[in-house]
């Protein structure tokens, strides 16, 4: 039904755009409406691609000086099109950051602030993931994302800022850390996932609470700092929160990832926070725990991969498990 409906639009679109009735710029800001409804919740593939054709069309009728603010939008919502094909390789994000280096600077000079902001946001993430396969800079991807919050602030763009603020905490943290800066970075991460709480609620955007709260307990257990132990728990407490949003019931696979991350996090953790050096027997069980409840999901949920890799930490927890347990002289009834 989906797909019959968007074939629907499609034609619709292309006979509104022959119609003699309406001025060259009428038909193309009809276009451009009709490609952004397509592209909204698109059912696969071709959707887009047929948003793309749309755009195409509304930029082939568009007047090149009498609409220079609407080609400009229209160029910026194919990038965004553009940006959304799935793919091998980078074409299509090669073309959409050419697309928005050329559009910004006209919506600039003619347009809202609130739409180079958002070009600037999709340039970023654009940059981030040809950062990713090597074609582009990441430093580019966080330049544009700070130039993107010169605009969308906290208390104006709340959701904006949120989701500009995930976006450069992952991106510092893809950064290589290998150094005082990358101690740094790590840092920002924190901060950054910290700034978009302070605006995502677990009331009014629980999905979007959950994932900030599992990235931040992420970023906070794997940070470079000589504070290991109370970052371990302020990473748990960030899990914890999450947990209320994502349970086994309704988002199994993001609840098989929260605990196994919270598992990761109290196999590290020492029994007693003010002593490094005590034996960490009860998290340890507990890490047992939650990793074999991971495990169990994702391998029911065909995720085989997760799984093996879950599997490999809960044997050497059982490892530790067994060789604390010769270490007390008692037997372990943790295996069962």
């Amino acid at each position: 039904m989906g797909a019959a409906l968007a074939s629907d639009q499609f034609r619709a679109a292309l006979q509104a755009a022959e119609a003699e009735s309406a001025t060259p710029i009428e038909r193309a800001e009809m276009l451009m409406e009709i490609a952004m409804g397509l592209q909204a919740r698109p059912q696969s593939a071709d959707e887009i691609n047929s948003a793309i054709e749309l755009y195409d069309k509304a930029l082939t009728i568009c007047p090149p000086q009498e609409a220079r603010l609407l080609r400009g939008r229209i160029l910026a919502r194919k990038a965004t099109a553009l940006q959304a094909i799935p793919e091998q390789g980078t074409k299509s994000l090669e073309s959409a950051r050419f697309i928005f280096e050329e559009v910004i600077p006209l919506l600039g000079e003619i347009g809202m602030p609130e739409e180079v902001a958002e070009a600037e946001m999709n340039l970023g993430l654009c940059l981030q993931s040809l950062a990713g396969a090597g074609r582009a800079k990441i430093t580019d991807a966080i330049a544009a994302y700070q130039r993107a919050l010169r605009t969308f602030a906290r208390g104006t763009h709340p959701k904006e800022y949120a989701i500009l603020q995930n976006n450069l905490a992952t991106a510092f943290l893809s950064m290589p850390m290998t150094d005082e800066r990358g101690k740094m970075r790590e840092a920002l991460a924190v901060q950054a996932f910290e700034e978009a709480l302070k605006v995502v609620t677990l009331v009014d955007d629980p999905v979007e609470y959950a994932m900030l709260q599992n990235n931040l307990g992420n970023a906070l257990q794997y940070v470079s700092s000589s504070h290991v132990i109370e970052n371990n728990l302020r990473a748990i407490e960030a899990y914890d929160e999450a947990l209320k949003v994502r349970t086994r019931e309704t988002m199994p696979i993001e609840y098989a990832n929260t605990i196994s991350n919270k598992a990761n996090c109290l196999w590290n953790l020492p029994g007693d926070a003010e002593d490094s050096q005590v034996g960490n027997g009860m998290n340890l069980s507990m890490a047992l725990m939650y990793y074999r409840e991971a495990r169990e999901i994702f391998a029911v949920h065909g995720d085989l991969g997760r799984a093996q890799i879950v599997g490999e930490a809960l044997m050497q927890v059982e490892r530790e498990l067994m060789e604390l347990s010769a270490v007390l002289d008692r037997p372990s009834t943790l295996l069962s």
